[in-house]
């Protein structure tokens, strides 16, 4: 049996690995389809006002509620909240398939981002429920390339629908596939109740436990809410605006709502985020390294993208074309990562994913040029790629592995929390970045792109310093085959 388990690639499947991964597709897809339809919501609904505001709600209302849904997964259960989110999901869809103007259209979608925050912060919590020791990391592992890869045909299949049908298909889209992701919810999922809500929190050597498991932190849920939700909201804004009062007051409501929280936090039974789960050296690694890698990844990629159609002249298809690599060996080699961490210290293998990351990053500052043929940057967006791949899965399977298991679904909403704010946090600060290049032209946008992927770069290697001296092999649990030692088997399918 030892030998088979050693030589697993993939995660066995079961109901609940495709519906997690289909219903987490959804999300994603949501994420980036609605954009290729704004044009044509704006010249429909949009009254002459900018539709950008549909994407922006759902981004807010999303990233402010994934720290709370995931805490409450946690008391209330997974398959309660998986199903109210799928069920939100849907109908908020279908709310903005008939949206008769800008207005209701921007209210559904967050109620759809409600929704989103539901689904998406219990897949992490479900996989771990159904799975345990290789099988488990390998099943995230599955799951983050299923959702990448939903990321990047995401744009081409709205392009499709919004072409075909014109902007509402891009909505209805999702109410076939939501009512089936119900049904086989209902199917599939579990009746149990969460682990908090039914059992003594653990208190095992480095796997923070709970403090109380039978109230809700209302207070701290609103503060967080609010602070992340005007934090958000404050990221998003465009680069080329003018700062104004308006903006100031956003920026201190969120700081004051946010240090509200964390004192809240220190004192409430039963807090939204237990803060004693960052004295894990492990977990704060891994929690930083999802920060990092959410800055660099975004951040560059946005800049190579324009670089790519104002620096060397290319076509938005081209340039979605040229990106193409990045994602294909992330998705290829997130596999790989999962199943390196069963043999190798899971610090090692994250830090030399992030090392391969900012070797990428680097020959692509020093290669790019205007007279750059498009051929010579392959093999360092695959290098980008595939050093994504075998640190992301990893970092994922660390922060599950070294937390209690009534704990899951916290954090799952605080990865989720960390990569909204790591994406709103490398679009600003390398937009910044970019425009200390000044001027206009293909050779200002080669510089100032060259700047920002130098920075990139320095990024990934503070995080494979971060992850081979945070998660170090004595700081994390050794992966217990499944079914045996300390995990139990999973029970059916």
């Amino acid at each position: 049996m030892s030998a088979r388990r050693k030589s697993r690639r993939l995660p066995p499947l079961s109901g609940v690995l495709v519906l997690v991964m289909a219903s987490t597709g959804l999300v994603v897809v949501d994420l980036t389809i609605v954009a290729v339809g704004l044009p044509l919501i704006s010249a429909d609904i949009g009254d002459g006002a900018s539709a950008e505001s549909v994407v922006v709600t759902y981004m807010v209302a999303m990233g402010a509620l994934t720290q709370v849904v995931g805490s409450l997964s946690d008391r209330w259960g997974r398959r309660p909240l998986f199903l109210a989110g799928i069920a939100v999901f849907t109908l908020s869809s279908l709310a903005a398939t008939v949206a008769p103007d800008l207005l209701w259209l921007d209210a559904a979608r967050v109620v759809q981002g409600a929704g989103a925050a539901a689904i998406m912060v219990n897949a992490i919590p479900l996989l771990s429920d159904r799975y345990s020791g290789e099988e488990r990391d390998l099943a995230i592992g599955a799951w983050g390339s299923f959702a990448t890869a939903a990321g990047l045909l995401a744009p081409v299949f709205g392009g499709v629908l919004a072409e075909a049908f014109g902007w509402r298909a891009v909505f209805a889209v999702n109410l076939p596939l939501g009512v089936a992701a119900w049904a086989l919810a209902v199917r599939v999922l579990p009746r149990s109740p969460g682990t908090a809500g039914t059992a003594e929190a653990s208190e095992a050597p480095g796997s923070p436990g709970s403090r109380g498991t039978g109230r809700t932190d209302w207070l701290g849920s609103l503060l967080l809410m609010l602070g992340l939700g005007t934090a958000t909201l404050l990221m998003l804004r465009s680069g080329d605006t003018p700062w104004s009062g308006r903006d100031t007051a956003v920026l201190l409501t969120a700081c004051a709502a946010l240090t509200a929280f964390l004192a809240v936090q220190l004192k409430v039974p039963a807090p939204t985020l237990d803060l004693r789960m960052f004295g894990s050296p492990a977990f704060s690694g891994a929690m930083l390294a999802v920060l990092l890698s959410r800055v660099l990844t975004i951040g560059g990629s946005i800049h190579l993208v324009l670089y790519f159609s104002d620096g060397l002249g290319m076509s938005p298809t081209g340039a979605g074309l040229l990106m193409t690599p990045i994602f294909l060996a992330q998705i290829v080699m997130g596999m790989v990562g999962s199943k390196l961490i069963g043999d190798r210290p899971p610090g090692l293998v994250i830090g030399a994913g992030y090392g391969l990351k900012a070797v990428g990053l680097a020959a692509l500052a020093l290669l790019i040029t205007p007279d750059t043929p498009w051929w010579a940057l392959v093999v360092p967006l695959l290098a980008w790629g595939a050093g994504g791949g075998i640190a992301g899965a990893p970092v994922m399977a660390v922060a599950v592995r070294v937390t209690a298991p009534e704990r899951v679904g916290m954090v799952a909403g605080t990865v989720s929390t960390l990569a909204s704010l790591g994406a709103g946090v490398g679009t600003a600060a390398l937009g910044s970045v970019f425009a200390l290049s000044g001027g206009d032209g293909a050779q200002a946008v080669t510089d100032g792109t060259r700047t920002v992927l130098a920075v990139s770069a320095a990024l990934a290697v503070v995080a494979v310093i971060t992850a081979v001296t945070l998660v170090g092999p004595r700081r994390v649990p050794a992966r217990v085959p499944a079914g045996e030692g300390g995990e139990p088997a999973p029970a059916g399918k």
